[in-house]
Parts: C-alpha cells; structure tokens; sequence
C-alpha cells in the first residue's frame, strides 16, 4: 500500500496577507480522556480547588471543571474516544497543561500533604517564575505555576 503524502500546511505560494487573520480570544478548554471520574474529580476539585460545573448532557459519561477562565473537559475512556492519559512520563517538556496558581511554593506543600508524587518539585525559571510538575490520576502532565515576584 502506497504511503499517503501529508498535504502542505498552506497552499503553496498563497499569500497570508489577503484576509485578516483568525483572532484567537483565549483558551477555551482542554479536554482530556480519562479512567475514572471520581479519581479525576479528587485530583481536579479537592487538590487544586476547582470547582465542578454543569456540563451538556452528552451521549458519553465525563465531567467539567472550571479554573479560572477555562474549562477542563474530562471523558471517561470508551471505544469512542481516545486512550486516557498521555504518559509523559518525567519529562517535563512535553505535552503538557499548566494553571498558574497565586504561589506555587504553597500549592507543593498542599500537594506533598496530599501525598501526591511530583514529577518535578517546585524551581525557579529563568525568568523569576516558579513551576512544579506532576501527573493527574491518568498520567496527563499538569504544571502548576506562579509568576516572579515583582522587585
């Protein structure tokens, strides 16, 4: 069977100037697919305080959270819907999602309370911000990030 050549990603030689571009708003969700709702609804709503919300009565089972401006949309794996997780492992520069949090020293300290495994424990980048990394229940990478501290 002959391979099928991935089409270009923009026509050839056409000018992207022509029409105004697509103004992307902001993040709207992230969906993920997962195991177990009750375990994603711990890790989701009581270890980083998001608060459930009403979600469409869709044909398959999953859940909504609210962080923020964004929503997490979760759906319980079936033969409908992709594999759950996406074992990133621990690489921490990978596929990933983050959510910026007030203070990311205090969040690992709840999150070592809770005895949840980091993937990577709280450090500062280069730019003053601080990030830990670990894994929800079906191995989906979540960073937790604050901003520097102004001077």
């Amino acid at each position: 069977m002959k391979a099928m050549s991935k089409p270009p990603y923009f026509k050839v030689n056409h000018p992207m100037t022509e029409a105004a571009p697509i103004r992307v708003q902001s993040l709207d969700h992230v969906t993920i697919v997962v195991k177990d709702l009750a375990a994603t609804r711990r890790f989701y709503v009581e270890a980083l305080g998001m608060d459930e919300v009403a979600r469409p009565n869709f044909s398959f089972a999953g859940q909504w959270f609210q962080a923020g401006a964004t929503l997490i949309h979760t759906i319980l794996e079936f033969e409908g819907s992709g594999p759950a997780g996406l074992g990133g492992g621990a690489n921490t520069r990978g596929h990933h999602f983050a959510f910026l949090v007030e203070d990311a020293h205090e969040a690992a300290r709840r999150i070592e309370a809770l005895g949840i495994p980091f993937v990577s424990p709280p450090k500062q980048r280069p730019d003053g911000a601080v990030q830990i990394f670990l894994h929800d229940p079906d191995g989906h990478l979540v960073e937790l990030c604050s901003v520097a501290n102004a001077p």
